[in-house]
């Protein structure tokens, strides 16, 4: 096992007119699990080719554990990726590509039958071991992908959108193998994905990634609850933080025609985005006018979708609550959270007080 550390990584490919990746700083800790996250295009699978070796990279350095790696070959580097298309030799039983591996660096028989058994044991795949991967389902085959990767016993695992080709229930069952099987060996992780469901469930801490550029490294709850920018909050969260267009009057906030008392503590003045989570809105009949577009009954919750005085708004009810066409929302003490318009960065608690008063009037 060991640390990965990126140090002010960029990638330029050839002809391109802007850095796919620019001035990455990252440390990833001995044993930790990292989850890159953001939408397609952003370079977080970028960022993972380059540790992996797959890339040049163009700037910066990239250390695994005591090493610098920018110019050893991937196969020197003591890492393992498991990808998104299995990459599985057809021809090749389950015992074999798990094993294939280790033969090629010579690995004594013996401990490659040991080896590839307990990888077996691990991830329940004994009962196929003498089977080719066209027998095999979805799932086992990424089990096999992921067996081939925990037989090296490498120093790092990184994994590329693993799951991406998997049904959703597949997708939620292989979420907990993987971190269960990473908790069991303590091998340091980079783990790539859009999903952000996938990525809050999985990780020690998240990396939201943005046009090549970190938004927020932070524990999963941590950017749920504090999100840096209006780009992580529209994009971790399901349903979407939502974002209002807001305006600073002295020591009060305005949405549209509705005036909030929140004792700003700030000298700025003028527009601000509004965020809110859906869970944090309350119906309160002294509230903030809502009126009700369309509900999605969800079993476990209802996601009611609506306007604000024109703009849009999601509020999460239980579904035993009765909605009619107009109500009021409030929002709890502290549950507002404010960015600048024009940047779109959190406005920090060095900027503004805790909001004190919990109903919108």
């Amino acid at each position: 096992m060991a640390s990965i550390d990126i140090a002010e990584v960029s990638k330029t490919y050839a002809g391109a007119t802007a850095r796919s990746v620019s001035d990455i700083n990252l440390s990833v800790r001995d044993g930790e699990f990292i989850v890159l996250v953001g939408p397609s295009g952003c370079g977080k699978s970028t960022l993972l080719r380059m540790v992996a070796g797959l890339e040049d990279i163009s700037q910066g350095t990239v250390r695994i554990g005591e090493r610098v790696v920018n110019k050893v070959e991937p196969a020197d580097r003591d890492i393992a990726m498991v990808f998104q298309n299995y990459a599985l030799y057809p021809h090749m039983s389950v015992r074999e590509n798990m094993a294939y591996g280790l033969r090629n660096r010579k690995t004594p028989k013996a401990e490659i039958e040991s080896r590839v058994a307990e990888a077996a044991r691990m991830l329940e795949l004994g009962p196929y071991l003498d089977r080719k991967p066209r027998a095999l389902s979805g799932g086992q085959r990424q089990r096999v992908a992921m067996g081939r990767a925990v037989v090296r016993q490498p120093a790092a695992f990184l994994f590329d959108e693993p799951l991406s080709n998997l049904d959703a229930k597949l997708r939620v069952s292989m979420r907990g193998e993987i971190r269960r099987l990473q908790k069991r060996l303590g091998t340091t992780s980079l783990y790539v994905t859009h999903d952000q469901l996938e990525a809050m469930t999985l990780a020690d801490r998240l990396v939201v990634l943005n046009a090549g550029q970190i938004e927020q490294v932070g524990a999963p709850l941590e950017i749920y609850h504090r999100p840096a920018s209006t780009f992580v909050a529209s994009f971790i969260g399901s349903p979407a933080m939502n974002l209002l267009d807001g305006e600073i009057q002295g020591s009060q906030l305005q949405i549209g025609s509705v005036q909030l008392e929140l004792n700003l503590n700030t000298s700025r003045n003028g527009p601000v985005t509004v965020g809110v989570r859906a869970e944090d809105l309350q119906p309160d009949r002294l509230g903030l006018p809502f009126r009700v577009d369309f509900v999605e009954e969800l079993g476990a919750q209802r996601l009611v979708h609506g306007q604000v005085d024109g703009q849009q708004l999601v509020l999460a009810l239980d579904p035993r609550f009765e909605i009619s066409t107009e109500m009021r929302l409030s929002v709890p003490r502290g549950q507002v959270h404010l960015f600048d318009t024009a940047t779109g960065r959190r406005i920090d608690n060095e900027e503004r007080s805790d909001v004190r008063a919990a109903v919108l009037a």
